[in-house]
């Protein structure tokens, strides 16, 4: 199983395919799995796509330490440097999107160019979701059945999940493997909490950047992207119709076809 000495842990990873390297960075709570093999193998027909478990979850080591956002960003620079990897695209989404804003912002030599997913600029500028979404999301992380349906319902629309039960068994599967433990979950939230956010540093960023985002996320609403791409000089921005925070999930293929159109530019 492919690990590498990132710091003070061992970093779990995967890769596939060939070609330029595009990082896949996860959110809370999610490891490498999440992302999906319909969206991953869709990418790598042409990147060497890596993802990797962050810090407290999946096969990473798990310590028993405060994490932060930017604790995160230099995780994953430090791979990029354990893989020989000096420039590379990147994506994040969800907290992952967070991580990569970090990276661009403190590794901009780093960047070729950025996607952000299904993310914000944390802060006070941001745009929250309501108190009963952020409570769900707080109860959600665990194995019971009430906790996984919590989760899938914070992660797509409610008419898709009732019209895909075959979907929805398969991801929450997905969703099961390696799951992160309340702790390690709780410390990830609260990197989330104490992040200064980026807003002010936004227009800082000078790789190409995509934004993509469901336009029916309750978890971090889509008000988000359109914040996101007016800091960022010349962004562009991509709204998915019907779609939830699972976006690289529920639209596979679209998603990694406006990736890959993005990219190629």
């Amino acid at each position: 199983m492919p690990r590498e000495r990132v710091g003070d842990i061992q970093m779990y990873y995967e890769q596939k395919g060939q070609g330029p390297a595009l990082i896949m960075i996860m959110g809370l709570g999610g490891n490498l799995d999440w992302w999906g093999d319909p969206f991953w193998n869709d990418l790598a027909q042409d990147y060497c796509a890596i993802a990797f478990d962050n810090r407290g979850a999946g096969r990473t080591e798990r310590p028993q330490t405060a994490y932060s956002i930017v604790g995160f960003a230099e995780d994953t620079v430090r791979l990029m440097d354990r893989l020989g990897i000096s420039t590379a695209y990147v994506m994040g989404f969800s907290m992952g999107g967070m991580i990569a804003q970090e990276i661009a912002l403190r590794y901009p030599d780093r960047v070729d160019r950025l996607i952000l997913g299904c993310t914000n600029c944390g802060g006070h500028e941001q745009i929250p979701a309501d108190e009963q979404v952020r409570s769900l999301l707080m109860e959600g992380n665990g194995l019971t059945e009430e906790k996984k349906d919590n989760q899938i319902r914070l992660l797509f629309p409610n008419p898709f999940v009732d019209a895909n039960p075959a979907f929805i068994e398969k991801n929450m599967k997905e969703l099961a493997r390696d799951p992160m433990d309340p702790a390690s979950f709780r410390r990830q939230w609260q990197a989330i909490v104490d992040w200064e956010g980026s807003y002010e540093r936004l227009p800082e960023v000078d790789a190409p950047t995509l934004v993509m985002h469901g336009n029916e996320d309750i978890l971090i609403p889509p008000e988000n992207a359109n914040l996101l791409a007016e800091r960022i000089p010349d962004a562009e921005v991509r709204l998915f119709e019907d779609a939830g925070h699972g976006l690289n999930a529920q639209c596979s293929h679209q998603v990694a076809e406006a990736v890959v159109s993005f990219l190629k530019k």
